[in-house]
């Protein structure tokens, strides 16, 4: 008698810390407002890039399918250099890309898109919101000045749970 295996299962699962970041990076869109001008139109998805190597496998497709953000569906877009992802509205930069972080930051600049970089140095300067391992937990940094520059607004309910860096603070 056969089996029966969700194809989910099929491939590999990522660990569970890039589990709970992925769906760290969908709440994301919940909890921070993008400008109009965020968006190539009305109708553009909301699209959420991963640039560099992909820790997330099929899992952030499947947590986000059908899910929408404020009326727009959500695509998962998988990015090799930054200049395909200038209509991301959420940047996922990977540990090595985010070794480059200025180059990719200089080609962002004035664009509306959370940049959430995976790096646990915590003294770097590194996009808007960074994952930083603490004890074995995810903590939060966010860089408020930058959120600003971006024209984003970030939510005081994800702020609450995050260590704030910038002039925003106190």
């Amino acid at each position: 008698m056969g089996s029966l295996v969700p194809l989910q299962l099929l491939h590999a699962e990522p660990s569970r810390e890039y589990q709970i970041k992925a769906a760290f990076l969908f709440n994301f869109a919940q909890f921070v407002e993008w400008p109009e001008s965020g968006f190539v139109d009305a109708t553009a998805p909301f699209t959420i890039c991963v640039l560099g190597n992909d820790p997330f496998g099929s899992f952030l497709d499947v947590l986000v399918r059908d899910e929408q953000v404020r009326g727009r569906t959500v695509n998962i877009r998988r990015l090799k250099e930054i200049g395909a992802g200038r209509d991301c509205q959420i940047l996922f930069v990977d540990r090595v890309e985010a070794r480059r972080w200025r180059s990719v930051a200089d080609q962002l600049r004035g664009r509306s898109i959370l940049t959430v970089v995976d790096d646990n140095d915590i003294e770097r300067d590194g996009g808007i919101i960074r994952f930083a391992m603490d004890s074995g937990k995810i903590r939060l940094v966010v860089n408020v000045d930058e959120a600003r520059t971006s024209k984003l607004q970030i939510s005081s309910k994800l702020l609450r749970s995050a260590q704030i860096v910038g002039g925003g603070k106190g």
